[in-house]
């Protein structure tokens, strides 16, 4: 037998609690004449087979027909005003919560105005407060049966998440990852400004949505490590793959000394743009790139001339913090023995 209750009131509030269901399971048996205690910044909503009825803001309140007046309606109470009638209380807190986390459950794939496509997650915070208590107890507690502070953030947060794809795909047509700190705060407007209705719709007002961190995917942050090479150098993304695979070649040994010349001679002919961007950079003069080899046919051998070229390329490129000295170091003693055979 459910207890009958002569005090309503939710005394321990914490800092982070949304909602209180008086009493925690079931309904309680409430009379009139019982007392209801509403403290500052929380509102008493009556509730009653699945629909919010009455409703008291702060102060100190006797039940009567009078301020219960669809709730007496509803059950018909008996004439003595003092017949016990079940119900259940929620009181809500109408406080601004801030700093609320959200965050995408896993990788987003959307445009990017500089790299193409990303992979990326989005972290952040939000602020709310609820304007509504009726509504929100109708929508929260009737609609989707939640009512506990955790069942509600993780609802809330789901909200926020849900929007985010959309609008990261819409905002970031014209951004770039390149730029994450005016890209964050476009990002944090648009989501709000997207996510404001859904949270008005349950009577919740949307303060502010912060973007706070956004990680790229393993491969956009190989991409964004390339650019940002690129941007080094002052080379296309072109003249700086050619460049990649001159490195390769040079660093692949196999077939002795003519594989090694042969797999040097097309890496300086691949990586003749991406040197002359190094060299001009480094104000010297840029040299002609040499012939290239005709599909299917054999390389033709290095001079030394070219083998020369190749070891200042090196070099440079050691300067420019582009290899390992280690890297630098294997490349050369592979050079050198190419220069020791190499036709002059």
């Amino acid at each position: 037998m459910a207890r009958i209750i002569d005090v309503i009131e939710w005394p321990d509030q914490g800092p982070n609690d949304i909602v209180k269901r008086v009493p925690e399971q079931g309904s309680g048996d409430i009379r009139l004449g019982s007392q209801v205690i509403v403290r500052g910044a929380q509102v008493a909503v009556f509730y009653r087979d699945g629909k919010a009825l009455d409703m008291f803001t702060e102060g100190r309140h006797t039940l009567t027909t009078m301020n219960l007046p669809l709730l007496s309606s509803l059950i018909g109470l008996a004439t003595n005003d003092r017949t016990p009638f079940p119900a259940e209380v929620y009181f809500v807190t109408t406080k601004e919560f801030v700093d609320m986390k959200w965050g995408t459950p896993g990788e987003i794939t959307v445009p990017d105005a500089v790299l193409g496509m990303v992979q990326l997650r989005a972290f952040g915070t939000y602020s709310m407060q609820i304007k509504d208590p009726q509504r929100f107890v109708n929508q929260i507690v009737g609609v989707q049966g939640i009512y506990t502070t955790s069942q509600i953030q993780d609802y809330l947060r789901g909200i926020l998440v849900s929007e985010i794809a959309s609008v990261m795909g819409a905002t970031m047509k014209t951004k770039s990852l390149l730029d994450l700190a005016a890209l964050q705060s476009d990002l944090g407007a648009a989501i709000q400004a997207k996510a404001a209705d859904d949270f008005e719709a349950i009577g919740i007002a949307l303060k502010k949505v912060y973007v706070v961190s956004i990680q790229p995917g393993e491969e956009t942050a190989k991409a964004i490590a390339t650019r940002s090479a690129m941007g080094a150098v002052g080379a296309t993304y072109t003249q700086y793959q050619a460049g990649q695979a001159m490195r390769e070649a040079a660093q692949n040994p196999s077939g002795g000394g003519a594989g090694i010349g042969a797999g040097l001679g097309a890496g300086i002919g691949l990586g003749q743009a991406m040197a002359e961007a190094i060299r001009q950079g480094m104000q010297q003069p840029a040299q002609p790139a040499p012939q290239q080899p005709a599909a299917g046919t054999a390389a033709a051998p290095l001079t030394k001339a070219q083998i020369e070229q190749a070891l200042l390329n090196l070099d440079v490129r050691l300067a420019n913090g582009e290899i390992s000295e280690a890297t630098y170091n294997k490349l050369r003693e592979n050079l050198e023995k190419a220069l020791q055979n190499a036709a002059s």
